[in-house]
C-alpha cells in the first residue's frame, strides 16, 4: 500500500496507457471494423455495399466516392428508411473521426453490417481513386 501511495503518479499514468491501449476495440466492438481504401474497394465490388457520405450537403458536393449517398450526420435517425438492411454499409466522412459514432447509430437500428471507411475521404483521395465532383 505505501508503495502505492508513493507512486500514484506512476499508477496513473499506467492506469490511463492501459485505457488508451483498449479504446480502439472498445470502439470497433460498438461501431463495427475499420476497413482500409482496398478492403473497401473489395466490398463494394464484391457484395454490392452502400456508400453512406454523412458529411454535410456542402462538403459532399466538392466530391466524394463514386455511387455514395450524402446522408448527413443530423439526419441520420431520420433517413435510415430509405438504406437496405441487406446489403454492407460503408460509413464515409471527412477524415475517419465521425464515422463511429453513426456506425453505432447505425447498427443499433438493425443494420448488421456496417464498416467505416479508415481515414474517410481524406485517405480515399491519398490512395489515388476516384471522386466523383
Amino acid at each position: 500500500m505505501q508503495f502505492l501511495i508513493e507512486n500514484i503518479l506512476l499508477v496513473a499514468m499506467a492506469l490511463v496507457s492501459g485505457g488508451m491501449l483498449l479504446w480502439p476495440s472498445i470502439r470497433s466492438r460498438r461501431s463495427g471494423p475499420t476497413l482500409t481504401t482496398l478492403q473497401v474497394t473489395q466490398l463494394i465490388n464484391g457484395k454490392n455495399a452502400t456508400i453512406v457520405d454523412i458529411r454535410t450537403a456542402e462538403e459532399f458536393a466538392k466530391g466524394s466516392l463514386p455511387n455514395a449517398r450524402n446522408l448527413p450526420i443530423d439526419k441520420v435517425k431520420d433517413g435510415t428508411g430509405a438504406l437496405k438492411k441487406d446489403r454492407p454499409l460503408i460509413v464515409v466522412c471527412a477524415n475517419g473521426s465521425k464515422a463511429g459514432k453513426v456506425a453505432a447509430q447505425l447498427r443499433s437500428s438493425g443494420f448488421n453490417e456496417v464498416f467505416i471507411l479508415g481515414g474517410g475521404l481524406a485517405a480515399w483521395r491519398e490512395a489515388g481513386l476516384p471522386i466523383r465532383t
